[in-house]
Parts: C-alpha cells; sequence; structure tokens
C-alpha cells in the first residue's frame, strides 16, 4: 500500500491499494477514492454519524483491500458516502457499485485455473473430500432440529415505498417526541400475518432515541401496501440519531433476512 503524508497530520496516511495487485485491491482503491472524494471522514464518523451498519474495523479492513469485503459491507461503505454525502441516487449507486463488487468477486472466484494433481495423491485428496462431506452432513443432520432458525416462508418479500413522515435527515428537538411512519408493499405471494418491525440496532447519540422493542404490522394480503408507525422519543442531548428496523414473526424470528433494514434518521437539536 502507497502512503504519502498530509499537511496538519502527524505520520503516514495511506493512500489506499494499488489498481494493478488484483480485483480485490482495484475494488478497494475504488473505497478508497470514494471515500476521500466525500471529505475522507473518519470510520468513526462513517458509523456514528453518518449511519453506516457495519463495525469501525469492517470498513476500515474494505479499503485496505487484503480481502474482498461482503456485499453487505461494501454496501453500507459505500451507501453513506456515495448516496448520503456525495448525493448519488440510491438505486443507480447500488447498481453500479454492486456490478463492480460482483466482477472481483467473480475474477477472484476464478482464480488462476485449473492445478494438477499428481497421481498418488488422488486417492487421499478423494477421500479426504469424502470425509469432510459426511462430516458436514452429519452435523447438518443433527444440528438443525435444535435451535435453527426457521426458514422465510417461499415466496415471501417486502419493498419499502415511502417515508411518510419524518424523512431522513428531519431536525427535532432534543427531549420531544414525535412518530415515524413507513409504508411498505407486500411483494410476495405470502400474506403477512402476525408480524412486527423489530429494533435492530441504532447509531448516534449515547442515549439514543427512546423506541419500543417491537411494533405491530398490520395484516396485509400479497399486493396490497401498508403503513407501520413507531413512537419515538428524541435523546435529551443535541446530536444524531438513526435506529434499524427488520421483519420478524411473533416468536421474534427474522423474516427476509437478506434484506436491508429500514431505518429512520434525524438531526437532534
Amino acid at each position: 500500500m502507497d502512503v504519502e503524508r498530509r499537511p496538519g497530520r502527524r505520520g503516514r496516511v495511506a493512500r489506499g491499494p494499488a489498481e494493478d495487485s488484483g480485483p480485490v485491491a482495484e475494488f478497494a482503491r475504488r473505497l478508497w477514492e470514494l471515500k476521500r472524494a466525500a471529505g475522507d471522514p473518519s470510520y468513526d464518523r462513517m458509523r456514528d454519524e453518518y449511519g453506516a451498519l457495519a463495525s469501525k474495523s469492517a470498513l476500515s479492513a474494505a479499503a485496505r483491500g487484503e480481502r474482498l469485503p461482503s456485499w453487505e459491507t461494501a454496501w453500507e461503505f459505500v451507501r453513506v458516502l456515495a448516496a448520503g454525502v456525495l448525493g448519488g441516487d440510491e438505486d443507480e449507486v447500488r447498481h453500479e457499485w454492486r456490478g463492480a463488487w460482483e466482477r472481483a468477486r467473480d475474477a477472484l472466484t476464478a482464480g488462476p485455473g485449473p492445478v494438477a494433481v499428481k497421481p498418488r495423491r488422488t486417492a487421499f485428496l478423494l477421500a479426504g473430500a469424502v470425509a469432510v462431506v459426511l462430516v458436514a452432513a452429519l452435523v447438518f443432520v443433527f444440528a438443525a432440529p435444535f435451535g435453527a432458525e426457521p426458514a422465510a416462508p417461499v415466496g415471501d418479500a417486502s419493498e419499502f415505498v415511502a417515508d411518510v413522515t419524518v424523512p431522513d435527515g428531519s431536525e427535532v428537538a432534543a427531549g420531544s417526541t414525535f412518530v415515524k411512519t413507513w409504508e411498505f408493499r407486500n411483494a410476495g405471494t405470502v400474506g403477512w400475518v402476525g408480524r412486527y418491525l423489530v429494533r435492530a440496532g441504532s447509531f448516534g447519540n449515547p442515549g439514543e432515541c427512546g423506541t419500543p422493542e417491537r411494533v405491530p404490522v398490520p395484516q396485509t394480503a400479497p399486493g396490497e401496501r401498508v403503513r407501520v408507525s413507531v413512537e419515538v422519543r428524541a435523546p435529551d442531548a443535541p446530536g444524531h440519531c438513526q435506529v434499524y428496523w427488520k421483519m420478524a414473526d411473533e416468536q421474534g424470528h427474522i423474516l427476509l433476512p437478506n434484506a436491508r433494514a429500514v431505518f429512520f434518521s434525524v438531526r437532534v437539536l
């Protein structure tokens, strides 16, 4: 990794991975350049102020280029900077960066090509592979019935429609109470019955925004739209508050685990 010195800062500051050192480093270089274009905020600021739903270490590792970050981590890195700070259209930003991430992933998994195996080692390697498969199968058979998270129903899908009240970035008074409402569409073939939005994480003031742990989702047939509201109490101190929510069943099992969490984000004055 190249380094440079910046006026007013002590020590060595990373320039980012060289672009010609492989697909992972090339992707990391793009992340690093995006960070610079957004004013080079610290990873703490990206997480605590801008609301990236990833740890400081995960965000930092993504731009070092030592390994390809998960898409979830990469998207949180990109979302808060390209869409949040630089004002890009979120759908366009997601499409562009998802394509770049998938190209890096595909180039990485393609590897250098097949490697010849000496004949006398083939039987040993095959036996080892069979043993691994058998052990994995036994673990699955005996572990699955105990404490396994139930799979989401086939055809279950949700589509975010709009922020009905308190758009992201709204200013609220410290200690005040407000109601945040979202609108969703049941985009699948499964009816929503006995569902909730559950609080799944937050960033911002030490006191955070006070909310219930879960709020009910009205019964919703496939194709229908529904509004879900949560009452929020802002912290007593000025700052920033962002709270994330995921859909769950009555037992608290998260549904649609691969879907992005919905959230609200406010400035507390």
